[in-house]
């Protein structure tokens, strides 16, 4: 439900006659990555199976890793379009571990790690 609703908030936040936003509280993210919402955690084994299969998939098809540094993160599409996305504290290990998914000429992309690799192939291979 939590991803829903950030999914929704991002749709509403495209916006492209915005002007630029004032990025001193966002780590501003321009190119093709997947950004992981933590370090590793090693707590929890299923987490980290599905985080790591997630990742091994993202690195295959060309996407670069970056952690979050601050809660609010904002995505500038090649079309001038900002996405702005500001993410909760984690409530457990899934969303400690949560990844998001950017390319350029795309909305950013919430994995859910619950899922397998297949929710993310027509992402990864194309306009």
């Amino acid at each position: 439900m939590r991803y829903l609703f950030l999914s929704l908030a991002v749709l509403i936040a495209c916006n492209p006659t915005r002007e630029r936003t004032d990025t001193s509280n966002y780590d501003v993210i321009t190119e093709k990555c997947y950004v992981l919402r933590e370090h590793p955690d090693r707590t929890d084994s299923l987490v980290n199976a599905r985080r790591d299969s997630m990742v091994r998939f993202l690195e295959q098809h060309g996407f670069p890793k970056r952690y979050m540094k601050k809660d609010s993160m904002l995505f500038r599409r090649a079309s001038g379009q900002e996405v702005e996305v500001s993410l909760l504290p984690p409530a457990d290990a899934w969303e400690s571990n949560a990844i998001i998914v950017f390319d350029p000429i795309k909305n950013p992309w919430f994995i859910n790690l619950r899922k397998g690799t297949g929710q993310m192939k027509d992402y990864v291979s194309g306009p």
